[in-house]
Parts: structure tokens; C-alpha cells; sequence
């Protein structure tokens, strides 16, 4: 037992290594946000009144990996979880708060985990330095309270290095797999080149994460950027069928599900070994979310009574975003803010990659199944908006510093498909979309234009389909869609790494997308059957953009099939001509031809075959 004196002494020690711990303190630590934030003294005091016995190094496990993610130049964020099961815990201690607002259940705290595990983090150069020469290091606790996951931010770092880094249970060998990471280029930095490896929407059930492990293997890129669906909430079944087994409403079904997402093989090994800037789309809530609600649950009692286990909007809202921020790699940028994700990066003097978050922050009523006409009658109301207006004021403000700061390139990542998608009959499509929300394209582009803001890249995931466009506003500035002059930039929109798109063979996915590409004079290019990412390389004088696909999600596999190359050069803004070299695997190219060869790379042996699979998905 303690002596007074000792408690005493204790105290601080304890509270000080808790606050180590980043977990602690997001999504937010101002104590109005009773909701979002954990009270370090009731935890600590917990810790220290209660007579349990710790954890001995050998009844711990490093469950699920390490992480890394938001890199600036001179720190890192880096990620792990130490603990004596795999599963979840089942304290919603980080949603309760000290205030009753919806429930009066104090128990669920009261047996919160009291037994704090002790971790040590190192980090290493990867080319002058081993573990014992330790560039940034440090002593961090977890509890069940934060599901025993640990985050740190790794500071004193060098600009635009690797490093290698290592979790380990205090005072054992207990260690955790050696991560890789790298640092950002200082901000005024020349940089000859930066590249990153784009996803989106990964859906367990329907796949395995191929393409992850793909890009892991060929390591050809600096950084991982993930525009959202990481994980998906449904309650899919089948042999990588979703756990838990029902839609997500809780805290603890939250953090269950993005635990299953972290045994896939191949996430954990791009997770390892580069850095993700991630950001949520809505299933990483719920489908089809908004500032108010999502598809199948709103804030109406008869919602809440029918729709979900009594849970409401804003309550299933902070679950998710309580398990993203303990499960993810990612800062929280502002305190004062619990649901900002949206955040910029200055990758020296060539580039600022800038994340927005077109979903969750302020975002006016989406479709939602069964309100689609309702949409489609409003989508030009002036006052809907994709971001809300202090985000969107921000983005703005974003794009005019980086032009002011001379920076080469304003590389977006976004969630949605930004350009406008019309059908054979010339009608818009698409009102979950930027379509959805003309005003707030509109105001994007005319800030684009009237301020002369050039070399824009718009990346963009959720549709499930490969789409690449030159970005301008049609019926408002002039544009070639031959030569591509007029344009203010160019998106690039990824496929889903296992999320399913329109069905059919290839055959009848490839005739759907000559109509769309038909249809539309900036689109360029457009794909749909294959599942995959794509790759960009940028310099000073142009982006190189290529995109892969998976043959088949249906087994775990390396098979790595190149689709479409573009090239951007700098001060064009628009795609260069011809577009795809003339030339493109899949899909349908204006102006250009398709030709399948089906010659694909293998990344377990760095060999080429030509294969084919009958089969994309797992169900």
C-alpha cells in the first residue's frame, strides 16, 4: 500500500506518461468537450486506488502492428497497440465523460482497465544509425480506456529523412515489429521530387487488400495518402465477413472493426513501412453522411427508435471518431475542434498537399435512397455546402498561400469526385458527389480562376471507379476539350482497393464506360472494372501519374497490372496531349485506343506474366 508520501510523488510521474500518450488527448482535451476527452486525473487516481496487478511483458502482444502517419519535417506521427488480447475493450470510459448527457451509467468507467501498461519508443536513422543510436525516444502508458493503443509524436527529427522505429514494453524485449518512415521537406526546401501511392475504399469483406501489399513491395513511393472508406460499417458475412457481425453503432463496435481491418497482412505491411496522411469518407461513420445524419439513421425519434439500437446521430458520430483518432496515424490539428480532419502539408517548395473533408465537417442533407428527388431538385441551391464555411473559407485560403509561397503545385486530396459526370442524354449525375453541390464547386472554381491559381491536382476516391479529367468549369470559362486549354488543372480519381464497382465482365463494364467518356468532353479517361490505386511522381516540371490494378481480390495475391499513364507538366493545366500516350489497357481513353495484353507484374518474384482471373471479388 502507498504511503501518502509516496501517492504523492507517484502522481505526477503517472499523469505525465498518460499525457505522453497523444490518445489521451484526442480527439480533444478542452475540458468543455466532456464528450470527446478523458479526464487524466480520474484515470490516474483510478490506476493508483486500485489494488490490481500489472501486466507481466510476457502476457502482452503487439496486437496489430505499428503505424506512422502526418509527417512534418521535423517530427512524426507514429502508432502501435500493446495488449493482453486482440479484442476490443468494452469501457466506453472516452465517451462518457464527468457529465450525464444521455445516461446516467457509471459503471462501464468504474471498471475501465487500472492496470497502465508502460511502452518505450525509439527512432532511428535507417541509413547511419541503429536502435542504440536513438534520434527521438520516449516512455508512454495505455489503458483499456483508449482501447491499449499507443500514439506519439516523434520530434527533433531531421527533414525529408528515413527513419526506423520500435515500440517495446518498458524494461523487457517485448518489441514490436521495426517500423519505416520518413519525414516532410522542410518548407522551403528545393525538392526534386515527391511521390505518393493514392487509395481509397477498402472493403474486407468483398477482398483482400492486395494492392496494398503491391505498393509496399515495389516501394516506389514516399508517402501513403488514403482519401477515406477505409473500413466500411455494414455487417457483411461471407468468409472475411466483417466483426463484429452487425452495423456499427458503439464505441466498442467502432474499435472492433478497425481492429479487423488492421489483421489484413498486406495493410500492415503499407502501414509498416510509410507514412499514411489519411482522411474519412463516410463509411468510417456511415453511409451517405452529413452534417446531420446518415442514410439510414436521422435525427428523428422515430429514427432512433427504429433505425439503430437507441443510439442517436451525434452519440454513433463521437464513437467513430473516438476510435479513428485511437486508431489511426493522424494528428489532431486543432484542439478547439474535435471533428476537424482537414489539415495541409508543405512538401518543400514543390508541392502543398491539402486535405479537406468533403463528408463529415458541415455538409449540408445528402441522398440518402429515398430523398434522391428532393436532391436533385435543390443541388443549385446557393447555400448547400460540401465543407461548411469555415472549412471552406480555409481551402480557399489555403490555395491563394501556396500560390503566394510559390509552391510548384496545390495537390488536393478529397474524398468525392469533384468534376461534373452528365449521362448519354447530357443530364447531371451523381448527387452524393460534388454534383450534389454545385454552389460549393462553383465558388471552388471561381476562386481557382479569379486569382489565377494554376497547377491544381484534385485527388479524388469513394466512386469505386478510375475517372481522369482536366478540372474546368464548362458554360462558364472557355475550354478545348481537344487540347485541353482553358482547364485550371487536372483530377485524378482512383478505383476502390476491394470495393465493389458496376457489375459485369470487362466486356460489359468496358461499353458503360465509352458512354461516360462520350458524354463528357473533359473527361479523358474512364475504367471501372479493375480494383487497384494509383501512383504519383512530382517534380518541378511535371506529374507523372500511373495507375494499377488488381486481376483479382478474390485471393491474396501480388499481381500488379499497370492500366493508364498520364502526364501533367507544370504551367499547362490540363493533361498532356495525347492523353495516355494514345494508349491505355482498360477502360475507354478519348481519342485513344485500348488495348489488353494482361501483362501483369508479379511483386512477390519482380516478374512478369500474362494471367487472367475469372473471378474479381470474394462475394
Amino acid at each position: 500500500m502507498y504511503s501518502l508520501l509516496g501517492l504523492a510523488a507517484l502522481f505526477p510521474l503517472a499523469s505525465a506518461s498518460f499525457e505522453g500518450n497523444l490518445n489521451y488527448r484526442a480527439p480533444s482535451a478542452r475540458p468543455d468537450h466532456v464528450n470527446l476527452g478523458l479526464s487524466l486525473p480520474i484515470i490516474t487516481a483510478r490506476t493508483l486506488k486500485r489494488s490490481s496487478v500489472a501486466y507481466q511483458p510476457s502476457e502482452l502482444n503487439f496486437t496489430h502492428g505499428v503505424a506512422s502517419g502526418d509527417p512534418y519535417s521535423n517530427s512524426v506521427i507514429l502508432w502501435t497497440r500493446v495488449a493482453p488480447t486482440a479484442e476490443s475493450d468494452k469501457s466506453d470510459a472516452t465517451v462518457s465523460g464527468t457529465v450525464d448527457l444521455y445516461s446516467h451509467e457509471t459503471e462501464k468507467y468504474i471498471q475501465a482497465d487500472a492496470n497502465p501498461i508502460c511502452v518505450e519508443w525509439n527512432v532511428w536513422e535507417v541509413e547511419k544509425g541503429h536502435k542504440g543510436q536513438a534520434k527521438s525516444s520516449g516512455k508512454a502508458y495505455t489503458t483499456s480506456d483508449i482501447d491499449f493503443t499507443v500514439k506519439v509524436e516523434a520530434q527533433g527529427l531531421k527533414p525529408w529523412t528515413q527513419y526506423n522505429y520500435q515500440f517495446n514494453v518498458c524494461g523487457s524485449n517485448n518489441t514490436s515489429p521495426v517500423g519505416r518512415t520518413k519525414t516532410a521537406p522542410a518548407e522551403h526546401a528545393d525538392v526534386d521530387e515527391v511521390k505518393l501511392a493514392v487509395f481509397s475504399c477498402s472493403n474486407y469483406p468483398k477482398g483482400f487488400f492486395n494492392v496494398y501489399g503491391n505498393a509496399a513491395r515495389k516501394d516506389q513511393h514516399d508517402f501513403v495518402v488514403h482519401l477515406g472508406d477505409y473500413f466500411y460499417e455494414d455487417a457483411s458475412g461471407g468468409p472475411r465477413a466483417h466483426k463484429p457481425a452487425n452495423k456499427l453503432f458503439t464505441l466498442y463496435d467502432y474499435r472492433t472493426r478497425h481492429g479487423q481491418y488492421r489483421t489484413d497482412n498486406d495493410l500492415q505491411l503499407l502501414a509498416q513501412n510509410y507514412a499514411w496522411i489519411p482522411t474519412w469518407d463516410d463509411h468510417e461513420f456511415a453511409n451517405n453522411g452529413y452534417r446531420d445524419g446518415f442514410s439510414a439513421l436521422n435525427n428523428t425519434e422515430a429514427s432512433f427508435r427504429n433505425d439503430g439500437p437507441s443510439i442517436s446521430v451525434d452519440t454513433r458520430k463521437i464513437h467513430a471518431v473516438r476510435a479513428y483518432f485511437e486508431w489511426m496515424p493522424i494528428r489532431q490539428v486543432d484542439l478547439d475542434d474535435n471533428l476537424r480532419i482537414w489539415r495541409s502539408f508543405k512538401m518543400g517548395k514543390l508541392m502543398d498537399l491539402i486535405m479537406i473533408d468533403t463528408r463529415n465537417y458541415d455538409r449540408s442533407i445528402t441522398s440518402g435512397g429515398n430523398n434522391n428527388a428532393y436532391i436533385e431538385a435543390i443541388r443549385d441551391d446557393p447555400s448547400r455546402t460540401l465543407m461548411g464555411g469555415r472549412q471552406e473559407k480555409w481551402f480557399f485560403r489555403q490555395l491563394s498561400e501556396s500560390k503566394e509561397r510559390a509552391a510548384t503545385w496545390r495537390v488536393v486530396g478529397n474524398q468525392i469526385v469533384f468534376s461534373r459526370i452528365l449521362d448519354a442524354e447530357g443530364a447531371l449525375t451523381g448527387t452524393d458527389n460534388w454534383s450534389g453541390y454545385v454552389a460549393s464547386r462553383n465558388r471552388t472554381l471561381q476562386h481557382l480562376y479569379d486569382n489565377g491559381i494554376s497547377d491544381n491536382i484534385f485527388l479524388s476516391g469513394d466512386s469505386h471507379q478510375n475517372w481522369v479529367s482536366d478540372l474546368a468549369w464548362l458554360g462558364t470559362k472557355p475550354y478545348d476539350g481537344t487540347t485541353g486549354s482553358g482547364a485550371i488543372g487536372v483530377e485524378f480519381a482512383g478505383t476502390g482497393v476491394t470495393s465493389s464497382g458496376p457489375k459485369g465482365n470487362i466486356a460489359t463494364v468496358q461499353k458503360g464506360t465509352k458512354t461516360k467518356v462520350d458524354s463528357n468532353p473533359e473527361l479523358q479517361w474512364q475504367e471501372g472494372y479493375y480494383r487497384g490505386y494509383f501512383h504519383l511522381s512530382i517534380t518541378k516540371s511535371k506529374i507523372d501519374a500511373q495507375f494499377f490494378g488488381s486481376p483479382s481480390v478474390a485471393t491474396r495475391n501480388g499481381w500488379d497490372l499497370p492500366l493508364a499513364n498520364f502526364t501533367v507538366l507544370a504551367g499547362d493545366n490540363h493533361l498532356q496531349r495525347p492523353v495516355a500516350g494514345g494508349k491505355v489497357e482498360a477502360g475507354s481513353l478519348k481519342g485513344g485506343e485500348t488495348v489488353g495484353t494482361n501483362v501483369t507484374l508479379d511483386t512477390n518474384a519482380g516478374k512478369w506474366q500474362t494471367v487472367g482471373f475469372e473471378k474479381m471479388y470474394v462475394k
